[in-house]
């Protein structure tokens, strides 16, 4: 792995956990519980990094019509899924339903997006 691979990897990872801390701020703590803990959302970004790394493309490539027909808003369920696979992983990340993984995956998308867009201005 190169050196601008693993930079690339880690700044991915610290934008995962960024986001997931950002969800469970706004979602409350009776939708996304992590104890409170700083070590739960380092994991839970680190796990949220590798599933979207992994196994999320494959999942887009296998849901391609369904993104083309509902216009890309079928990425919407496809990001919910990854947050519900991030909370059956690592139990230590509570996701009450997946309702709230769908809506904790727009946050962390924003997160994303709004981090991504500072960092490429710099």
């Amino acid at each position: 792995m190169s050196q601008q691979a693993l930079t690339r990897f880690l700044v991915r990872w610290g934008i995962s956990a960024l986001g997931i801390w950002v969800a469970a701020a706004l979602l409350g703590g009776e939708r996304i519980g992590y104890d409170s803990r700083i070590g739960v959302i380092v994991v839970a970004g680190l796990i949220l990094a590798l599933v979207n790394s992994l196994i999320k493309p494959v999942v887009v490539i296998l849901s391609l019509p369904a993104i083309l027909f509902s216009l890309g808003l079928f990425m919407i369920v496809v990001n919910g899924f990854m947050v519900s696979l991030v909370g059956f992983l690592y139990p230590s990340l509570e996701i009450s339903s997946f309702t709230t993984a769908m809506l904790a995956g727009m946050v962390i998308g924003l997160v994303n997006y709004l981090v991504t867009t500072i960092l490429e201005d710099r």
